[in-house]
């Protein structure tokens, strides 16, 4: 049995992309994601790799991208506002077909808000973010174990798909401390050859990767090609937790902390109120498949997010009216509480909700 541990969930995530292989890792400091950048100074050059306090969060997403056209497994993070200003390098990482991991730990905002728990990047890393029809894989850790597993999983979804994998986790999940343990790490053996990579062409033809397409119709050819890798990843990767599904009546549709107060309700929940807990693991691709069957079934939903009602158009868009679909929403890091959510949930089952 694997011993457990206490780590933070920056911690664990800095640990995870080590023994996932990560030995490039480029950042730039903002709160509340600074242990990251200070772990990798510390570890990288313990296993042989490199760290670079970048001068920008620009210069870090471009340090990023030549790591991974040469091939490397290499990483970034940062909180809201640095995200913003990488997404013109996150975009031509997506158009170059470069496998890279990008961590935001969320804040506040908009602006530079304050540095508590948030979840209202969903749209900017669901929806794209930066120029151009290009998608992330987003996947939504809501523990210090899943910071540490997913971003290990990150690093093999960026590989095998030649994209970038963002991590989207807030200052919560972070920032906080409990049990986790370190689960063997092995590489799968089915992951393509990097037969791409610009390591120098001496005795073999030279080899391009890029992200502009000058002649007529190239561009459209390229975008055709990424339009078919994304719904194949539609067909393969989509993830997600079910509790207490099977006899639910409402069921609370949530993702990392705000899942984290959803389950307490769900596992808490007493009388005539079924509730189940539907958790996204991957926010892209959205799992809206499961989620039209359980509005098929009769269920109906609650939308919980730290945010206005960023992944309630998914479940609405999911949903497509078999069902009702309300939402409770906290902004500017204010947290989301049981007693308000099950306050929530009392009104609904009393007939006082019903948003289509």
């Amino acid at each position: 049995m694997a011993t457990k541990i206490l780590m933070t969930g920056n911690d664990a995530m800095s640990e995870g992309a080590i023994r996932a292989g990560c030995r490039y890792y480029y950042g730039y400091p903002i709160t509340p994601q600074n242990e990251v950048p200070e772990y990798m100074s510390r570890r990288m050059p313990e296993v042989g790799g490199t760290f670079i306090q970048s001068e920008s969060e620009l210069a870090a997403i471009n340090m990023v991208l030549g790591s991974a056209a040469a091939g490397k497994r290499a990483m970034t993070s940062s909180s809201s506002p640095g995200i913003s200003l990488k997404q013109e390098g996150i975009s031509y990482i997506a158009g170059m077909e470069l496998p890279a991991v990008i961590a935001n730990v969320q804040r506040g905002g908009p602006g530079l808000g304050d540095i508590g728990a948030s979840q209202a990047d969903y749209f900017q890393a669901t929806k794209g973010g930066g120029h151009g029809d290009y998608h992330l894989i987003v996947l939504a850790p809501y523990t210090v174990q899943e910071m540490a597993d997913l971003t290990t999983l990150a690093f093999d979804l960026a590989d095998r798909y030649r994209m970038p994998v963002m991590i989207l986790a807030d200052a919560q999940v972070g920032q906080m401390m409990e049990p986790m343990e370190w689960r063997e790490y092995a590489r799968p053996d089915d992951l393509p050859e990097k037969d791409w990579v610009l390591d120098g062409n001496a005795g073999r033809e030279k080899r391009i990767v890029r992200s502009f397409f000058l002649y007529p119709g190239l561009l459209e050819v390229h975008n055709k090609h990424l339009q078919e890798k994304y719904a194949l990843i539609f067909q393969r990767e989509v993830r997600f937790e079910e509790v207490n599904i099977d006899e639910a009546d409402l069921v609370v549709v949530a993702f990392g902390s705000a899942a984290r107060v959803a389950r307490g309700l769900v596992l808490d929940a007493a009388g005539d109120m079924k509730i189940g807990l539907f958790r996204p693991i991957t926010l892209w691709p959205f799992p809206s498949k499961r989620i039209r069957e359980l509005a098929e079934e009769g269920k109906r939903f609650l939308v919980a997010e730290l945010n206005a009602g960023q992944m309630l158009e998914d479940v609405r868009l999911a949903v497509e009216g078999r069902s009702t679909v309300d939402f409770y929403g906290r902004m500017g890091s204010g947290m989301v509480t049981i007693e308000e959510m099950a306050e929530k949930a009392r009104e609904i089952f009393a007939g006082r909700g019903g948003t289509r």
